[in-house]
């Protein structure tokens, strides 16, 4: 009877992950303004498409084909009317130890099972968990990354090929100590001054694309002057075709984690440019679990043409929703853009010098660390401030993945630290009238009521057994639950050892308040289960008084009771 239900919300759930009519109606009010806007986007796209085509390992073609393959099926397929997808300054990070190790055919192999897995997790529904990543790891990552990418430009901008070393920094540590054994000011200059032209034109005039004037002048002025630099090289007239040619099942087992990895990358960041995207408009609301399906397309096509993983970009998803885009009419008109330049100029392109594109990049990553942030996060707390800046060391040191395990590590750690400190176990009165005179006469029949406030889980149970192991010139110690939150295995648990070490100290133990969930959970472990026998478990504590004073009238013979005897 259930399973025909079941089905059919299974079924609901994927035709939902689909693109459908409604998609495309915002697009029919005012089509011009959209197409507009997906011409300013690749205007601005394209020397970052081709920046991070090299910085990558693959070149700039890879760069190009990302674009404009996975710029369309991600606009199609996805949850938000206003992203752009492409390659990313982040995703190049990522990629970059896989192209070391694995090759071309790695990073491409990579981006496949990537989409398979943001499809995976489009599907299980995991969209809406993004919501949960603490803000000091997402700026300290940021940062880091934009400190990664400024060091992957090092070799570029001074002009110096085959440097090595593990890690980006030793890279750039290298090419600076053969620039200075033989200097080349040229590449130099150059992407100074681009890097300079858009920092200062974006203070300037912020809708200009002087990334793109900058390439184009710098280009010109190379060419006229017969500059001796490093250049991006022919690229084909066309996108190439369809090839599942670097497919290498042997190296599937060891691309797995670097696919996990990725995929990772892609649905943060795009979940968190559509937050942006959706900021930045009125009326809009992107799905979470269709923009990872969406991805998850695009990831798995663009490596059959050549590209590399792609994600939702926040810097040309920004430029977007400013040059006025309603509709992802937007978005596909930008790779359609970007595709007529590669069939039309792309000997042209080929022209550009790399020191040119490192400037770019540069630029880019200045443009990426937000101070104000920054500031405000170290001034919040000391746990945040942790959190940050040791995400930012790991990202800049090791890698992207490990940084934002230890920054989530880190800042769970942390909060559970912050709310086991919130739990307070507090002597408390318990009956109506004058608290202290009430309180005054259940110590004078020495009798201690105890109050749990908050959640009672393994973050704080140690602590309050060594509080509670503390009472000393007491008979009776009554236990208020009612007021605990959650209980969890190892909260029980230590409750248990404490009403049993107090019991070896002949001191009477009464509970009162527990809530039927709680109970539960004793109950499987065992915890307590002596005093249900006995009807020393209360539903409240005026009852729990009421049969502490009769244990302890005249006459009442305690050692038995704690025997559990009476």
């Amino acid at each position: 009877m259930s399973s025909a239900p079941a089905g059919a919300r299974r079924r609901a759930r994927l035709v939902g992950l689909l693109p459908r009519r409604s998609d495309w109606a915002v697009a029919r009010r005012n089509p011009r303004r959209d197409l507009l806007a997906g011409l300013t986007v690749a205007i601005v796209a394209l020397p970052l498409a081709l920046a991070f085509g090299v910085s990558s390992g693959l070149g700039a073609q890879a760069g190009l084909a990302t674009a404009i393959v996975a710029g369309v099926l991600a606009a199609v397929f996805g949850g938000s009317n206003l992203q752009v997808s492409g390659p990313t300054g982040a995703m190049t990070v990522v990629l970059v130890p896989i192209m070391h190790q694995y090759g071309a055919g790695g990073v491409l192999m990579v981006g496949l099972l990537a989409g398979l897995v943001l499809i995976v997790l489009a599907v299980a529904r995991v969209g809406r968990f993004a919501q949960f990543m603490p803000t000091p790891v997402i700026e300290g990552f940021t940062a880091g990354i934009a400190v990664v990418i400024a060091l992957q430009q090092v070799p570029s901008a001074l002009g110096v090929t085959g440097a090595d070393g593990e890690r980006v920094w030793q890279v750039a540590f290298a090419a600076v100590t053969r620039f200075v054994g033989d200097a080349d000011p040229v590449p130099l200059l150059m992407a100074v001054a681009v890097a300079a032209l858009m920092l200062a034109g974006a203070r300037w005039r912020p809708g200009v694309p002087f990334s793109l004037i900058g390439v184009v002048v710098a280009t010109g002025v190379a060419e006229l002057a017969g500059l001796d630099v490093a250049r991006i090289g022919a690229l084909p007239a066309t996108l190439p075709a369809p090839s599942l040619g670097f497919v290498d099942a042997g190296a599937l087992a060891g691309l797995v984690p670097s696919a996990l990895a990725v995929a990772a990358l892609a649905a943060l960041e795009s979940l968190l440019c559509a937050s942006v995207a959706d900021a930045m408009s009125v009326n809009e609301r992107h799905d979470p679990d269709r923009e990872l399906f969406g991805q998850g397309v695009a990831n798995l096509v663009a490596p059959l043409f050549g590209g590399v993983p792609a994600t939702a970009a926040i810097a040309r998803t920004a430029v977007n929703v400013r040059s006025g885009a309603r509709s992802r009419v937007a978005a596909v008109s930008h790779a359609v853009v970007l595709a007529v330049i590669v069939f039309a100029a792309s000997g042209l392109v080929g022209r550009i010098p790399l020191a040119v594109l490192a400037g770019v990049l540069l630029a880019t990553t200045v443009r990426m660390v937000e101070v104000g942030s920054l500031r405000a996060i170290a001034r919040s707390t000391r746990s945040d401030a942790l959190v940050m800046a040791l995400t930012f060391v790991v990202t800049v040191a090791l890698d992207l993945v490990t940084a934002v395990a230890i920054g989530i590590g880190v800042a769970i750690v942390l909060a559970l630290r912050a709310v086991a400190l919130t739990v307070r176990i507090e002597q408390v009165p318990l009956e109506a009238g004058d608290h202290s005179e009430e309180e005054l006469r259940l110590l004078e029949d020495h009798i201690v009521a105890y109050r749990f406030d908050g959640p009672l889980f393994f973050a704080a149970a140690h602590r309050f057994l060594l509080e509670l192991s503390e009472v000393a010139d007491v008979r009776v110690v009554i236990l208020r639950m009612s007021r605990v939150t959650t209980i969890d295995a190892t909260g029980a648990q230590v409750l248990g050892d404490a009403i049993a070490r107090l019991e070896q100290r002949g001191i009477i133990v009464l509970l009162s308040g527990i809530k039927p969930g709680h109970g539960q959970v004793m109950g499987v472990l065992g915890v307590a289960e002596h005093l249900r026998r006995d009807g020393l478990i209360f539903a409240d504590t005026p009852a729990a008084i009421a049969h502490a004073r009769g244990l302890l009238a005249p006459g009442a013979v305690v050692e038995e009771v704690v025997a559990g005897k009476v």
